[in-house]
């Protein structure tokens, strides 16, 4: 499986959650391609024999064998280098391994996930990249969106990072001011989850009340009559019919309210100015689960 992606939309966080809802009752194993050494990576993915090198005192497997029953999680793999892609290419074929300095095949069943923000294909093109392990690895793939393209979510992350750094720090009682809450709604996040996270967690500890503000999340300030101003660029280019507008915008709205009560129905019926029937209905209309 591969995952694309910017940096920082939670490539790794989905590929746990494959393994979690999987049967595998092996490790999750993780690597960046990207963070070791090239003449280290090697050794780190397929493991080595004693005496295998200067310094080898003891036999030690590889993540690929630790990973056995489980799953692997090659990050970065558009950094793996060229050499080692035709070594990873054979055990994904054969599904075994050789330590280095070692002579016996040792059998692994595990599964892989990649995951890059890199454009795997120009790198094919310029030859840095193996055009047969792309494919091999490409066989189900998955894009994620960046944040800014996930509507409503920015918000529902937010009040889980909220809960979980207020638990950590022993805050109890912190919440988003309403301009906070349009401030991330309407913010660009560049750095996707990552960034949000990163914004949350310092204002969890900055902050002096019990209130989160703007300044705390070291966002701009959104003024209410702003609010969903951006949302008409949604309708540039597509096709002028009035029922699927108001509807792609009614589900907008509703999918806003949800994420800025983070899912109470009964205050998002009062956001939205409607009953709470009349909100069960719209959100089985739209198809809001």
């Amino acid at each position: 499986m591969l995952l694309l992606g910017e940096s920082g939309t939670g490539k790794e966080v989905l590929a746990q959650g494959l393994h979690q809802a999987s049967k595998r009752t092996g490790k999750f194993v993780a690597i960046n391609c990207a963070a070791i050494p090239e003449n280290l990576l090697e050794s780190e993915l397929f493991g080595y024999e004693r005496g295998a090198f200067t310094g080898a005192t003891k036999t030690t497997p590889g993540k690929i064998e630790t990973a056995h029953g489980g799953t692997l999680f090659l990050d970065e793999i558009g950094d793996l280098p060229v050499a080692l892609q035709s070594k990873l290419l054979r055990f994904l074929q054969e599904r075994k391994i050789e330590r280095i300095g070692g002579r016996q095949e040792i059998l692994v069943d595990v599964r892989v996930v990649c995951a890059t923000h890199q454009n795997l294909k120009l790198q094919i093109a310029e030859g840095r990249f193996r055009e047969d392990l792309y494919y091999r690895l490409a066989e189900i793939t998955v894009e994620i969106p960046p944040l800014r393209a996930r509507l409503g979510d920015a918000v529902l992350l937010a009040h889980a990072f909220l809960r979980r750094f207020a638990q950590e720090q022993k805050r109890a009682g912190l919440v988003f001011t309403e301009e906070a809450l349009r401030a991330i709604e309407s913010f660009n996040w560049s750095g996707n989850v990552r960034q949000l996270l990163s914004a949350v967690r310092r204002a969890v500890i900055m902050a002096d009340g019990n209130r989160i503000g703007c300044a705390d999340l070291d966002l701009p300030s959104v003024p209410a009559a702003a609010e969903g101003a951006g949302d008409s660029k949604l309708a540039v280019g597509a096709d002028l019919d009035i029922r699927a507008a108001r509807e792609a915008a009614e589900r907008a709205t509703v999918v806003m309210a949800l994420a800025r009560t983070n899912g109470n129905l009964a205050k998002s019926a009062e956001l939205l100015g409607v009953s709470r029937p009349t909100l069960y209905d719209l959100m089985r209309r739209l198809s809001i689960h």
